[in-house]
């Protein structure tokens, strides 16, 4: 999910959003991939989910 996504489906400011990811990667709960699709975003995903589906 890109940062544009949350936004969106949360209904919370950019900057808010900013900020929550900034503190889910410092405690390494979530990753960021390269959006091969849009090399100007970032895909957020869940490193729970991403251990499931290694």
């Amino acid at each position: 999910m890109t940062h544009k996504e949350i936004v969106k489906k949360s209904n919370l400011a950019p900057r808010t959003v900013r900020y929550a990811l900034k503190k889910l990667k410092e405690n390494q709960l979530i990753i960021e991939k390269f959006n091969f699709r849009d090399a100007r975003q970032i895909i957020y995903q869940n490193r729970e989910q991403q251990m499931v589906t290694a």
